[in-house]
């Protein structure tokens, strides 16, 4: 049986953490930032978890990461 494709944009977006949960960047930050205040900006650049809710799906379309 052949080997699963990988989800080329999922697979640039997440990256696994050394316990093993995924992280992503936070939303909201690429474009149209000047009427955001500093503080939300500045938060904007952390990065987060995954919820629980959407770990099964991206399992399902990254199956090597």
């Amino acid at each position: 049986m052949p080997k699963m494709k990988s989800h080329s944009g999922t697979k640039k977006r997440l990256k696994r953490t050394g316990s093993g949960k995924l992280t992503r960047n936070s939303t909201f930050q690429n474009h149209l930032m000047s009427h955001k205040t500093p503080k939300q900006n500045r938060q904007s650049r952390r990065t987060e978890d995954v919820s629980k809710s959407d770990i099964k799906r991206i399992k399902h379309q990254v199956p090597y990461l």
